[in-house]
């Protein structure tokens, strides 16, 4: 399935003595998140191990919470992106603006602690018994984010949407086999 909808997710950063440099995951693999409960139904998402490998991230910038003034950028060399064994791992040099200098601060200080990530999915697959998305593919990575509160009140509007519809997937399988074993025991009286 492809989506065209820019999504968001929360993870952790923390600032270093070298500069004014910080680090952090924007994203974390097989890792499963719940971003959607509905009906005592918990709708969990991963992220799959080989998901980053055909991603476009020649050009990604680093803000503050989605939005604003860029404070790093991958084209001027100020942020780099690792792919490693727990996720997507990345290292920001914020001395570059005014901007990234005051967020800097606010992340040495604790005040700021989170990372979150934009894309789109290129590729994913859903289990309908766990009901779990599975990322298998990004098409592109627009910017991973330093932010306040973690991602989630930004997702649940990309989420919500995705895991409302599977769940109204569910709720209509489940009506339509009872409309079909309500027709049956018509038919047999």
């Amino acid at each position: 399935m492809v989506s065209e909808d820019r999504e968001y997710r929360a993870f952790e950063m923390r600032a270093s003595e070298e500069g004014m440099t910080v680090e952090g995951y924007a994203a974390v693999f097989n890792s499963a998140a719940i971003l959607y409960s509905l009906d005592g139904i918990d709708y969990k998402e991963e992220i799959d191990r080989n998901a980053f490998n055909s991603a476009q991230m020649a050009d990604v910038v680093m803000n503050y919470n989605h939005q604003g003034k860029p404070v790093a950028r991958t084209k001027n060399g100020t942020l780099e992106l690792f792919i490693d064994n727990t996720g997507l791992r990345i290292k920001a040099n914020l001395a570059g603006t005014e901007e990234g200098r005051r967020l800097y601060e606010e992340i040495k200080g604790g005040y700021i602690d989170k990372m979150s990530f934009a894309f789109i999915v290129s590729e994913d697959s859903y289990d309908r018994n766990t009901h779990t998305r599975r990322i298998l593919g990004f098409d592109r990575i627009f910017d991973v984010a330093a932010v306040d509160m973690p991602a989630y009140d930004a997702t649940s509007i990309s989420a919500r949407s995705y895991f409302s519809a599977e769940a109204e997937k569910a709720k209509m399988a489940e009506a339509r086999a009872k409309k079909i074993k309500k027709i049956k025991l018509m038919l047999e009286v």
